[in-house]
């Protein structure tokens, strides 16, 4: 069954810093309808994961996105498109201004 971690934070920093603190960094996931803290999470200072989420839950990957995570769940990124990029640090990000909360690939479980 699909689970969901919610922790405490006193803000975007401390928020950012309890997601790097683990050792992987598959995936990850922002909800916020604040612009600034979309773009600070997508970019290098912000989550430290191969697959960066706005507003869209964790589950799925687009085939030719940066893929491979980072840190002890990296594997590289010598895959599809983004063979040539693998000394690059690259962030697949998905930004959903909806309030719909859509599942990858257009999953419904109704």
């Amino acid at each position: 069954a699909p689970i969901l971690y919610v922790v405490p934070c006193d803000g975007f920093e401390d928020a950012v810093a309890i997601n790097n603190e683990v050792a992987q960094g598959l995936s990850s996931s922002i909800f916020t309808s604040n612009p600034e803290y979309m773009f600070r999470w997508v970019n290098a200072g912000g989550a430290d994961s191969g697959i960066c989420n706005v507003n869209i839950p964790t589950n799925g990957a687009e085939i030719g996105g940066a893929f491979g995570g980072e840190k002890e769940t990296g594997g590289g990124r010598e895959s599809g498109s983004d063979a040539w990029k693998q000394y690059c640090r690259r962030a697949t990000c998905t930004i959903n201004y909806s309030k719909e909360l859509p599942l990858a690939q257009g999953i419904d479980f109704s």
